[in-house]
């Protein structure tokens, strides 16, 4: 798989006992650049499970012992148990921590859309803009300006997004609300009209629709159309490298030296292995 082969080029995840069972992104990733040299600087030790603690010290499943420990500390990061005790089980019922919700957020089976549930997902991105996007399509619906599918509809997207899931990620109760966050926000602002409509932005403003395609993906994307747009998306969008640079612009530096030298000669060596070949290839004639 090419996305195993590029992590292990960055670091070979063998090699620093890190690499899991599973494929990447078959679990939540964990992004962290210190910890490699943490390994091999020798401050921390990659250890198999804890079998039990002896009086001064621990000893783990696979037979080595580590003595002499001053602190123990536990981090148990295994998520969360969803429950809504103060709901009856017809609006919403939670099965293996699974949650029937239409595109994560509202209850399929209500005789009226008058209820949402806000930041049920884990994104693999900010889940903030995601929460705020769907408040604002709870707004819509509460209104009646964004009437939802009839329940059938919504039940089979609850399928189809549950059935993908397992396909891709191992089965733990830690993964039954995962989404991607450009995906997902796409499909949430789509629901209320404030997705960008990029024929619309390329046909009369293509300098924004080139920073839209091509640059990063911003919240601000999200505020261009529909109902509560900001008039300053724009320049935010536009800008947002300038905000980038501003913090890492402490001291002036000269120019940076221009890569139409290099070009040229890299210019220059094609049109004499052009005019080489020609040669050849007449001679050879």
């Amino acid at each position: 798989m090419k996305m195993r082969s590029d992590i292990n080029h960055v670091i070979d995840h063998r090699l620093y006992s890190l690499e899991p069972e599973h494929e990447p992104m078959a679990a939540h990733p964990t992004v962290n650049d210190d910890l490699p040299n943490r390994i091999i600087c020798g401050s921390v030790k990659v250890k198999t499970d804890v079998k039990q603690f002896t009086a001064t010290g621990c000893e783990f499943v696979d037979g080595t012992v580590e003595d002499n420990l001053d602190v123990v500390t536990s981090i148990v990061a295994t998520g969360y148990k969803f429950s809504f005790p103060f709901l009856p089980e017809d609006v919403i019922s939670v099965v293996d921590n699974r949650l029937d919700l239409y595109k994560y957020v509202f209850p399929p089976k209500l005789e009226r859309s008058t209820l949402a549930f806000i930041g049920y997902v884990q994104p693999l991105g900010a889940l903030h803009p995601i929460s705020e996007g769907q408040a604002r399509w709870a707004v819509q619906v509460f209104k009646g300006m964004a009437p939802l599918p009839t329940a059938e509809a919504m039940l089979a997207d609850v399928e189809a997004k549950r059935t993908a899931m397992a396909s891709r990620y191992v089965k733990s109760p830690r993964h039954t609300i995962q989404v991607d966050w450009v995906p997902y926000m796409d499909e949430i602002h789509e629901q209320f009209g404030a997705r960008p409509n990029m024929l619309r932005l390329w046909l009369s403003d293509p300098r924004l629709a080139s920073s839209v395609w091509f640059g990063p993906c911003l919240p601000y994307h999200y505020r261009l159309d529909g109902p509560h747009a900001w008039p300053g998306a724009r320049e935010a969008i536009l800008n947002v490298w300038d905000r980038v640079r501003a913090p890492l612009a402490t001291r002036p530096l000269p120019p940076a030296p221009s890569a139409n030298g290099s070009f040229g000669s890299i210019l220059c060596l094609v049109a004499i292995a052009g005019v080489l070949l020609a040669v050849l290839a007449l001679l050879w004639r």
